[in-house]
């Protein structure tokens, strides 16, 4: 869901976009389509060859979160020093109340529990990595919807609305992304959100 955002959207601003797919790719005009994994070192190393960016955008399958670390590390390591993006998740941000968001269950109920908590080691193998990396955790809530062009950004603490809730639509989080990307901030962990 946010990956094919966030190419949209860098489309749209003129970048030339290799999209990288594990399954059957679908055709995209404007897009160098590419079948891979992003955990084949070896393949995505050629495939990153002279890009001046990374995003991952990938979400493990149920049952299999898991695999998060080894795949974002791989991930770094194919990308060997080119400026990675990652998009995680919510679960490793502090929330108004104290503590974790993952502990928060007015952020994460007990059915989201098990991805938030992937998150949580995504972004320690990111932290584990001396590779260029930035990890930007969405907001609680992440759908699709309509792009606005606005967001609030902030660090390592949810961004929250006037009523306490916590989201953006996934087109306005692609936004935040290529924003990052054409204009790179200070933390190497940010959140978004309305």
């Amino acid at each position: 869901m946010a990956g094919s955002r966030i190419v949209a959207e860098a489309v749209s601003r003129g970048h030339h976009v290799t999209a990288v797919f594990r399954r059957t790719p679908p055709e995209h005009p404007d897009v160098d389509v590419v079948h891979g994994d992003v955990t084949d070192i070896r393949h995505m190393s050629a495939v990153f060859a002279g890009v001046d960016a990374v995003v991952g955008a990938t979400r493990p399958a149920p049952g299999a979160e898991d695999t998060v670390a080894a795949t974002v590390t791989a991930l770094l390591d194919a990308a060997a020093g080119t400026r990675v993006l990652v998009v995680g998740g919510a679960g490793p941000l502090r929330s108004p109340s104290g503590g974790l968001v993952i502990d928060d269950p007015a952020f994460v109920p007990p059915g989201w529990r098990t991805i938030a908590s992937a998150s949580l080691s995504q972004l320690q193998a990111c932290e584990a990595h001396a590779g260029d990396w930035v990890y930007l955790s969405p907001p609680a809530m992440l759908e699709p919807g309509v792009r606005t062009g606005a967001y609030r950004r902030g660090t390592t603490t949810i961004v929250t609305a006037e009523d306490g809730s916590s989201g953006i639509s996934a087109e306005d989080l692609a936004v935040a992304v290529v924003d990052e990307l054409e204009n790179p901030g200070r933390d190497r962990h940010f959140t978004v959100g309305y």
